[in-house]
């Protein structure tokens, strides 16, 4: 699969760059057609400081007290808390991050010692690839539970504008990814046509079948 990697740009730092693979691929809520590789933006510390500089300009005149972070994304997370604090609404604050914990049926729960930094808080919610918006329907449930207010939705790959009226902030979209699709798995023209899956994917990498 290495072999077929394109690497891609962001249009507005040539220094923030992601990695696609064409296929066919099986996440946990759909097929895709392109595996969209993020891993030197969650873990290098030159590029994730980089991303999220670019990030915290769209943010500038939102107040944010608290970011949770899902998917990896803990490492641009602080760089994005940094970014935030050194200007705009934000400046001289200090903003908390989180990570929510999964439970035995994969339900996100905070523990007791951390809810006390979503209750009543203004809330950014950070992921790596919105393709369907599930996952952030998830954490939406989870954080009105805990009385968090959502102000942000950021992402390091979004393939939706939108999710409940709240703006969709990535630094690249589906629109860099020519041709880019995602399919029910019952629906999916690629299984349809014996087009074997390629890898399963989630926000950790791939496995390769």
């Amino acid at each position: 699969m290495e072999d077929r990697m394109q690497t891609i740009q962001s249009g507005k730092n040539k220094k923030i760059q992601i990695g696609v693979i064409p296929g066919h691929y099986a996440t946990n809520h759909s097929h895709v057609n392109f595996y969209v590789d993020m891993t030197s933006i969650k873990t290098s510390m030159k590029m994730a400081k980089e991303a999220a500089r670019e990030l915290a300009v769209t943010y500038a005149n939102t107040h944010v007290e608290t970011i949770i972070c899902l998917e990896g994304t803990e490492i641009l997370g602080g760089f994005l808390a940094e970014a935030l604090s050194q200007s705009g609404i934000n400046q001289n604050e200090d903003i908390n991050l989180i990570t929510p914990e999964l439970n035995a049926v994969n339900q996100m729960i905070f523990r007791d010692n951390t809810q006390k930094k979503i209750w009543g808080k203004q809330v950014l919610l950070l992921i790596s690839s919105a393709s369907t918006g599930k996952s952030i329907g998830r954490a939406v449930d989870c954080l009105q539970y805990y009385s968090g207010k959502l102000v942000a939705i950021g992402a390091i790959f979004s393939a939706i504008r939108e999710f409940n009226g709240i703006e969709v902030h990535s630094l690249f979209t589906d629109s860099d990814l020519p041709h880019y699709e995602n399919y029910l798995a019952n629906e999916c023209p690629m299984c349809k046509n014996g087009q074997k899956v390629d890898a399963l994917i989630n926000s950790f990498g791939y496995s390769k079948l």
